[in-house]
């Protein structure tokens, strides 16, 4: 559905996008993560022409966004959750946008109802949560009911039962066949709902995977006590597994709980406790992105 293609972008002699190529496919929510600085905003900025690259495109079904006769109707995108005139109520704010893209009037109330804001329809945006900004400007993106859905940190203000409602809602979206494109710094929640993944670093491309690959990176461990640690290590790095012995306990990596099991009971090794532990996707990008402190976990 989406083709980004060398996407460039320099300010000065700050190289803020550098060559980046990916694809998002229809029917999927795909997550785009990186550090602060990495450059997704700057991207997706680029992807919707608010930002002009100096090099490369952006297609949607093999049209470039700014040659779309219709682009509303085709990506829906919210970059700025605050873009709204605290003196317009939600209605009216939504009515504006429908007018300026020449979308029915009737499309108001219905995302209105869509995103849960029907009792708050005639109350000044100013005086909204940061959750509620959230929810009326993803009832402007659907507005024009669009293939896409470009959405830039949406979850920010959103308490728990907001967060479910907008995971829930996206995958339903992809799941009629739209494609979902979502930046966010709340890993462990992207991990929920996310099909694929786009990682970016410095301005450059990192990974483009879906979510089970990236996740595949990460080494499994087996924790093990038993009062045989020490003749266990040597059995289990006889068979080319790495392992730490504190004690009666120890840790072998790169093994499953399957195979290491199997050889406790072959060997007859008594074992008190075993479990098998793997880094999360949070952990895993981290190492990725070579950053320590820019994500969150959910």
């Amino acid at each position: 559905m989406i083709t980004v293609s060398h996407l460039t972008k320099r300010y000065g002699t700050r190289l803020a996008v550098d060559d980046i190529s990916f694809d998002v496919a229809a029917g999927r929510v795909t997550g785009f993560v990186g550090p602060n600085g990495a450059g997704k905003s700057t991207t997706m900025k680029m992807m919707v022409g608010l930002i002009r690259p100096d090099h490369g495109d952006v297609r949607y079904h093999g049209v470039s966004y700014t040659r779309l006769k219709h682009p509303t109707r085709v990506v829906g995108s919210v970059l700025d959750a605050g873009a709204m005139h605290p003196g317009r109520t939600a209605r009216e704010h939504l009515r504006a946008m429908a007018a300026l893209s020449s979308i029915p009037a009737r499309r108001v109330d219905e995302v209105l109802h869509e995103v849960g804001l029907d009792s708050a329809a005639g109350q000044r945006a100013g005086g909204f949560s940061l959750g509620m900004r959230q929810r009326l400007a993803l009832a402007g993106a659907l507005l024009g009911e669009p293939d896409v859905l470009l959405l830039d940190e949406p979850s920010n203000g959103l308490d728990p039962d907001g967060i479910r409602w907008l995971r829930t809602s996206l995958g339903e979206f992809a799941g009629r066949g739209g494609t979902v494109f979502v930046s966010s710094h709340l890993i462990g929640e992207l991990e929920m709902f996310a099909d694929d993944l786009i990682v970016v670093g410095g301005g450059t491309l990192l990974a483009a995977e879906p979510v089970a690959a990236t996740l595949a990176r990460g080494e499994t461990s087996v924790l093990v006590r038993t009062p045989d640690a020490t003749q266990f290590a040597r059995l289990l790095a006889r068979h080319g597994i790495a392992v730490n012995v504190d004690g009666d306990r120890l840790t072998a990596t790169g093994a499953t709980l399957t195979s290491v099991s199997q050889l406790a009971f072959d060997e007859r090794i008594q074992v008190v406790e075993i479990t098998e532990s793997s880094r999360s996707l949070e952990e895993i990008l981290l190492d990725l992105t070579g950053s320590s402190a820019e994500f969150a976990a959910a």
